[in-house]
């Protein structure tokens, strides 16, 4: 189940539906927004498509949120010529499974076999993971 405060693609209902039983947060923001949350989380002084952060497993409380950039999100679909809804289904994508504990910076690919198999199920363009090998 996702709780959001503003409308959201549905598909995002299937992917979540497809990786767990659990509420996760979903929040929209835009790159002004992005750049202080990223400089307040991460130390780094500018915006960013997509940050996920997990919460304790505690019940009745979601397990993470998950906050994406929605001008990025446009820009980004803009110039790859897919669909708004595709790239924010690969942007919540990418934040669950960082939710799930998978990091494409740590692991041996686990995270992009993943996310392979996700946009496959769902019929999305490349993922973040492709795009940045590619």
């Amino acid at each position: 189940m996702i709780s959001c405060e503003e409308e959201y693609p549905n598909i995002l209902n299937d992917i979540a539906k497809t990786l767990l039983d659990d509420e996760i947060e979903l929040v929209f923001v835009d790159s002004t927004e992005m750049q202080k949350i990223n400089k307040n989380e991460r130390s780094i002084d500018k915006t960013t498509d997509v940050l996920s952060f997990p919460y304790e497993k505690m019940s009745n409380f979601p397990i993470g949120s998950i906050v994406i950039n929605k001008e990025l999100a446009k820009e980004k679909a803009d110039e790859l010529n897919h669909d708004f809804t595709s790239e924010i289904a690969l942007l919540f994508i990418h934040g669950l499974l960082h939710i799930l504990g998978y990091d494409h910076e740590n692991d041996t690919g686990e995270m992009r076999e993943k996310e392979l198999e996700l946009i496959t199920k769902f019929n999305l363009p490349k993922s973040l993971i492709i795009r940045s090998q590619s």
